[in-house]
Parts: structure tokens; sequence; C-alpha cells
């Protein structure tokens, strides 16, 4: 385990309307904001989604992925992190559940997302937490924490 310590500094608010893209919004967001690391909320409608739920080899690396795609509207409550990789690009991590339903996808939407009618983000800004997603074996950017 390793882990390190910070405050939350401000609070974004965002709506999204139809059709924008939920990643690349959240992250271009952030970049204008000038959020370095973060932690947001995600409630609303999506539609378009293609969403990692899980790795078809546990042991195997990198990771090859199992993927559900949707592209009906659906609901979706999720919860992700914002570091920057390596390169200082932003890089949102989020897992949520996202049905229609009694059809439920829980996993990682990384993949595509697209806003349905409404989708709201609350995105708190971290500050004094010194880390950045960089690359590792599993292939993924994982969480890496520097030097104070």
């Amino acid at each position: 385990m390793e882990y390190t310590t910070g405050a939350v500094g401000r609070c974004v608010c965002i709506r999204l309307h139809e059709g924008d893209p939920v990643y690349a919004t959240i992250q271009e967001v952030a970049d204008r904001e000038g959020v370095n690391a973060g932690v947001v909320f995600v409630i609303g409608g999506v539609k378009n989604g293609a969403v990692v739920v899980g790795p078809k080899d546990q042991d195997e690396r990198p990771l090859r992925t199992n993927v559900e795609n949707f592209s009906d509207a659906r609901e979706i409550a999720g919860v992700g992190t914002l570091f920057r990789n390596e390169a200082g690009e932003m890089k949102l991590h989020m897992h949520a559940s996202i049905g229609k339903g009694t059809d439920p996808i829980v996993g990682c939407p990384r993949l595509g997302l697209d806003c349905w009618l409404v989708t709201e983000v609350i995105m708190l800004e971290l500050t004094g937490v010194n880390a950045v997603r960089a690359k590792e074996a599993s292939g993924l950017e994982l969480l890496t924490f520097l030097p104070r």
C-alpha cells in the first residue's frame, strides 16, 4: 500500500448536454480550470457506451479486456479520479454502474460514453497531492505517488 495526503480545493459543477462526450468533457474542464488532481461524481443519463468489465485473464500482462457495448439511453452513477499522466495529459479513471431496468453494467466506461439528455458532474479539486498516472506492465497508466 502507498498513500499521500492533501486537501480539497475548489468544486466545479458541470452540466453536459445531449451528445457531449463524458470523458473528454470532464478532462477538458479540468485542463481549462488548471486542476491537476481531483475526484468526480457523475450522475444522469448516458448512451453510446463501451464499458470495460474486467480482464479476459487476470494473470496475463498486458491485460486484455472484456467490453460491454450499448447505444441506447441508460442511467449512470459513477465515481472517478483525475490525475495527469507522465506526458502531462489529464486522465480520468472512473467506474460506474450503468443500467436500464434490470440490465446493469458495472465497470470502467473509458472506451466511450456520451451524454443522453443530461449528465451532471461534480469535480472536487485535490490540492497538495503529488502524483501522476504512470504506464506499468499491466498496460495501464496507474496512480503513482511522487516525492514531495
